[in-house]
C-alpha cells in the first residue's frame, strides 16, 4: 500500500476520525497557496438554482467539496484535492471550533466573479460540532485570511469518492501523487 494511503488511513482508525489531518501527509511537495477561506451551504441562497450540483457537475457533498475563486482556476482546476496546512483563528475566524470537520477537499465548484483569492468549503447546514453544539459549521468557520493550503492531488470529477477515506484510497495511485508535484 502507497505510504500515504497507509499513513492517513491509520490516521483515520487510530483517531476514528471521519476527515483527514494534512499533518498526517508526510512526503507531498505539491505547492502550496495563502488564500482566504470561508466557507457555504448548498442552498439557492449560497449556490443558485441548482445546490446538488457543483460548477463541475459533481454532486454537492459536504464532506469533501470545495470551490475556489475564478482567479485561482489555473492553480486549483477542478478535481485539484487540497489540505488545510494552516489557519490562525480570530475573531472573524472560527477555525479553532470547525477545522478538524474540514479534512481533505476536492475542488468542484467555482466562487462569484467577485471574490479573489479565496476558497469556499462547502458545510452542512447542521452538525454536532466538538463543543457538544450543534450549529452551522459554515457560519462558524466565517472568514479565515492568510489561510495555506496544499494541493496534494487530483481526482477525476466525475468519480469523486464521498468519504474521506475514499478520497486517499483514490490518491493511492503513484500517478496522481505525482501530479501534485
Amino acid at each position: 500500500m502507497h505510504a500515504l494511503t497507509t499513513a492517513l488511513l491509520g490516521f483515520l482508525l487510530i483517531t476514528g476520525a471521519g476527515t483527514a489531518d494534512a499533518s498526517s501527509l508526510p512526503g507531498i511537495n505539491g505547492p502550496e497557496y495563502t488564500v482566504g477561506m470561508t466557507a457555504y451551504n448548498a442552498t439557492p441562497a449560497q449556490t443558485d438554482e441548482d445546490p446538488e450540483t457543483t460548477a463541475s457537475g459533481a454532486f454537492s457533498d459536504p464532506n469533501i467539496i470545495a470551490a475556489r475563486s475564478q482567479d485561482l482556476a489555473s492553480e486549483l482546476p477542478f478535481g485539484t484535492v487540497i489540505a488545510i496546512e494552516a489557519a490562525t483563528s480570530s475573531p472573524s475566524c472560527g477555525y479553532d471550533r470547525v477545522g478538524q470537520l474540514i479534512g481533505l477537499r476536492v475542488i468542484a465548484d467555482t466562487m462569484n466573479a467577485r471574490m479573489h483569492n479565496k476558497v469556499d468549503i462547502l458545510m452542512p447546514q447542521e452538525e454536532k460540532l466538538p463543543s457538544g453544539k450543534t450549529g452551522n459549521p459554515a457560519l462558524i468557520l466565517g472568514l479565515c485570511k492568510d489561510v495555506i493550503i496544499k494541493v496534494i492531488g487530483r481526482v477525476d470529477v466525475a468519480t469523486i469518492p464521498a468519504t474521506q477515506s475514499g478520497l486517499v484510497a483514490a490518491l493511492n495511485a503513484p500517478e496522481k501523487l505525482a501530479s501534485a508535484k
